[in-house]
């Protein structure tokens, strides 16, 4: 699939067999996460649930696949500029993790409120965090600007094949450990998570339904894939790693094609699911990584006698979000 985007860049889409390549890439770096079951999730569910947890990940997030699999396939004069990305946290820290293995400099603009604990992160790993706007809309643009005044290699938090292709190793590991998932409910900020699952699970067995899931109180990607035009929308959820803007061209290109549903949920059903991944999987998750439980409590009536699995597709919660979750509930 070639893509061209309304910004005249050509994107050539990922398919299973760039997954493969990059589970190949990423191994040496990455251990396996796992894929648990809970009784008191089953319970809630009223199925069998397998999570994947990615908050398990080195920097607490699935993004890592994906940064490592690009930064590893740089030329060396891409090496030689350094790297730049925009980000509310957890692409960002996958930028810099990867930089940090591979000896590249490394450049992320922030939000000016961006989760201190993901900052504080990607500064241990050696990257220069620039702090720029209200939010990841603003953000972006700065580093834009600074990739075209400097000619830093830009890594977009969507538009990069490697990092669909490295995420979708996720889904891969996922099907390896369970074969018989009959659905897989994966959390969308940008989508390139939803994009890669699509890419493994479809290609593993097309019966499998991938379903996303997004906050309503920021629902580009989802208006985008519902009416198959880019649109923009409000940006005003808690839940940073859901908390996009606009759509990106790249990954909406693979959801047009292969995604089978797409859902919103309250913050307020986010927020739930949080504390249910707390009380009855252990499991410390942020919100968008909590997003993917709260759709399968949603839908648990049609989930009745299938196997699911969901993707906890992060752990990078700060205090203050705890705090403002366990006072709202």
């Amino acid at each position: 699939m070639t893509l061209s985007s309304s910004s005249h860049t050509t994107y050539i889409a990922p398919t299973f067999h760039d997954v493969l390549l990059a589970q190949r890439r990423i191994r040496p770096y990455l251990a396996r996460t796992p894929l648990h079951r809970y009784p008191a999730i089953d319970e809630l569910i009223g199925t069998q649930v397998f999570i994947k947890h990615e908050n398990y990940q080195p920097v607490g997030a699935f993004k890592v696949r994906g940064g490592i699999n690009l930064i590893s396939q740089l030329s060396a004069e891409e090496r030689e500029r350094g790297v730049i990305a925009a980000s509310t946290g957890n692409h960002g820290q996958s930028v810099a993790y990867a930089a940090r293995l591979f000896g590249v400099n490394a450049r992320i603009v922030v939000p000016e409120q961006a989760n201190p604990g993901k900052v504080a992160a990607m500064q241990g790993m050696g990257a220069e965090v620039i702090f720029h706007g209200a939010n990841f809309d603003e953000a972006r643009l700065q580093c834009e600007a600074l990739a075209q005044e400097h000619g830093y290699r830009y890594i977009h938090s969507g538009n990069e094949p490697l990092l669909i292709a490295g995420v979708g190793t996720g889904t891969l590991e996922m099907l390896e450990d369970e074969p018989e998932l009959e659905v897989i409910i994966v959390p969308i900020g940008g989508g390139s998570g939803a994009a890669g699952a699509c890419l493994a699970a479809k290609a593993i067995d097309p019966r499998i339904r991938v379903l996303g899931v997004q906050a309503a109180a920021s629902p580009a990607a989802y208006e985008t894939w519902r009416q198959r035009t880019f649109v923009t929308a409000p940006n005003q959820t808690f839940a940073e790693g859901l908390a996009t803007g606009s759509a990106f061209e790249l990954p909406q290109a693979i959801l047009w094609e292969k995604l089978d549903d797409f859902l919103l949920m309250t913050d307020e059903e986010i927020m739930q699911a949080m504390l249910w991944m707390i009380e009855r999987a252990h499991t410390l998750t942020e919100a968008a990584g909590a997003s993917s439980l709260a759709l399968a409590y949603h839908l648990r009536e049609e989930l009745q006698g299938k196997k699911v699995g969901i993707v906890c597709s992060g752990g990078n919660t700060s205090l203050e979000q705890l705090r403002r979750v366990l006072a709202a509930l």
